[in-house]
């Protein structure tokens, strides 16, 4: 029989019981771990609704917004920016004005014309990149494919529509999100149609066709036969309501991009310009670059490539990318932004070691990187290519700080022999922090020139006091520089509001200067002080003698510098003689001390 007041363990007791028995019997090797517990919806229809809550998504943007954000990250392609920024910002916003209209009939015309847009350029020159910033930017979901995966529908290979259900996949089977995303189609070039080629063409012309109908407007079903998860939840939707749902994606608003080398359309749009300029007056022996032969393309030139005139016409945005330099590459590589070095970085972050480039190591790379002939792509591999030995070794070095010089890259074995424990590393240390200074003065310098957008980007004015933080907190973590703004936009964000809650607290209208919120925040990095603290401080400091002057003058609006909250007994002695003497009260402060 059960003792009647018996106490049922509850589950952290249990936990603890256990985590006990376990560390006496295996010592610290085991050890118990409280799962999470989300708290789940009551209806799919809630989770569905949160779903979409959690996307921000932003069609109001302005193309020279965008371009600036592409600015950011991208070096050079001024011309494909603009093309890109403006067309893809028009059709979004035109998405929004639609959805605005009172009437809904804003677009309801025939013939309405998408900017899907066609990509010509080399390899390596950022359009994927591009592309995927403009998509994260604007919150819309991506997908990119491979032209040569797919195959007219009914043949061997991927149906074109798949693209679309991948769309409400990464739109976390969100269909409505999933209907303004974007799909991105690479090496288009590879599915022209081949000139020598008779009968059907199921990989090249046949795709084509197979796209015409989702570039334009058709409904994609997102059951599949050859895709058992659907099949999965439709039956699963069937068990529960008991009726058979159409899902579908209607791809009116999804924006195509595609994109392709075309190494072979310069010649074909040299041919019919040199017909062009045969005659009286003609200049003949002009040279130009491939970039500027291929900003004159037109649809027959594309056409003559091996395109169908009707996969053509629902392209009608063209953007040009031009091949990257030598220079390039190394502004890439410069750029706080690159993922190439933020990823080297955090390769080496892994083990506890803090990796520094030098400019002279930087150009060494990009000029291996220019001789592979491949772009952007080419700095990936020279890079790994360069420090492989030194992942394999630091780590069982213990060398926390590893400067990368040019010497570094050109003899690795040499080195590591001088770097060996037990040498004098004074060498390496002053390489190191030489180097880590001019990488800091280079974050800073870059935050200065962005100072505009970055500011109204993060709706942070940038002083020199906070860009100094800024780049501490970039060296300090691999991220971002914009993640490194936002940071420091969330303590900014926190010392702000302690103006609203000293007016909640005292109807006082208190407005910290911008030099107050610096020293403020200089006081919290320093000091470790948490925003509590700082409105304790704050309010004891100035509460009374604040209330004081506004009781006697009916003033409400006081702005504290940083000398306020330096010096708060002498500014507020001051205040108080100022406004008294403005409404010729005469202080006693006996009976009107500053501080009670």
């Amino acid at each position: 029989m059960e003792p009647k007041n018996m106490n049922i363990p509850n589950p952290k007791e249990i936990e603890k019981e256990i985590s006990d028995f376990l560390s006496k019997k295996y010592g610290n090797q085991v050890k118990v771990v409280s799962p999470i517990v989300v708290p789940q919806n009551e209806s799919s229809d809630d989770t569905s609704e949160k779903s979409q809550d959690s996307h921000e998504v932003n069609f109001g943007l302005k193309p020279e917004e965008l371009i600036g954000y592409l600015d950011q990250y991208i070096i050079k392609q001024d011309l494909a920016k603009r093309v890109l920024a403006t067309k893809i910002c028009t059709h979004f916003n035109r998405i929004e004005h639609q959805e605005r209209s009172e009437n809904g009939n804003s677009d309801e015309f025939e013939g309405r014309i998408k900017n899907n847009i066609i990509m010509i350029g080399p390899t390596g020159v950022g359009k994927t990149y591009m592309i995927k910033l403009i998509a994260k930017k604007i919150g819309v979901p991506f997908v990119k494919a491979d032209a040569t995966k797919f195959s007219e529908t009914g043949y061997v290979g991927g149906d074109v529509d798949d693209m679309v259900r991948d769309l409400v996949r990464e739109s976390d089977n969100d269909i409505d999100l999933a209907q303004y995303g974007i799909i991105y189609i690479d090496e288009i070039d590879k599915i022209a149609g081949s000139k020598n080629h008779y009968g059907a063409d199921v990989s090249r012309t046949g795709v084509q066709r197979a796209l015409l109908k989702p570039m334009e407007e058709t409904e994609v079903e997102l059951k599949t036969p050859h895709d058992p998860v659907s099949m999965i939840q439709e039956v699963e939707q069937f068990r529960k309501t008991g009726k058979r749902e159409k899902r579908s994606v209607n791809t009116k608003n999804i924006l195509f991009i595609v994109s392709g080398a075309f190494t072979e359309l310069p010649d074909i749009v040299k041919e019919r310009t040199t017909d062009q300029s045969i005659g009286f007056g003609a200049r003949l022996g002009e040279t130009r670059d491939e970039a500027t032969t291929l900003r004159q393309v037109k649809a027959e030139d594309l056409i003559e490539y091996g395109f169908e005139s009707e996969f053509i016409g629902r392209l009608p945005v063209r953007s040009v990318f031009e091949r990257l330099s030598r220079q390039d590459l190394f502004d890439i590589l410069k750029n706080p932004n690159n993922p190439i070095i933020l990823s080297k970085r955090l390769d080496f972050a892994t083990y506890g070691i803090d990796i520094r480039f030098s400019d002279e190591a930087l150009d060494l790379l990009a000029q291996r990187a220019y001789e592979e002939n491949t772009g952007a792509r080419g700095l990936v591999s020279v890079i790994e290519q360069a420090l492989i030995l030194f992942e394999t070794r630091l780590p069982s070095l213990n060398i926390k700080r590893f400067p990368v010089t040019a010497e570094t890259i050109k003899n690795p074995e040499t080195t590591l022999e001088k770097w060996t424990p037990g040498k004098d590393d004074t060498g390496r240390e002053e390489e190191f922090n030489r180097i880590a200074e001019e990488n800091r003065q280079a974050i800073i310098d870059y935050i200065r020139q962005n100072r505009k957008p970055l500011s109204e980007q993060y709706g942070l004015p940038l002083s020199e006091y906070r860009i100094g933080r800024i780049a501490e907190y970039y060296w300090a973590h691999v991220a971002e520089t914009g993640t490194a703004v936002h940071k420091i936009k969330t303590w900014y964000d926190l010392i702000k509001k302690i103006e609203i809650d000293f007016y909640n607290r005292h109807d006082i209208n208190l407005v910290l200067e911008e030099e107050a919120i610096d020293f403020i925040l200089e006081q919290m990095t320093k000091q470790s002080l948490n925003i509590d603290r700082v409105y304790r401080k704050l309010s004891d400091d100035f509460e009374y003698g604040l209330k004081l002057v506004r009781d006697k003058t009916g003033r409400n609006r006081f702005f504290i510098s940083e000398y306020a909250l330096r010096e708060p007994e002498t500014f507020l002695d001051s205040l108080i003689r100022t406004e008294f003497a403005k409404h010729n009260i005469t202080p006693d402060f006996d009976t009107d001390p500053v501080r009670g």
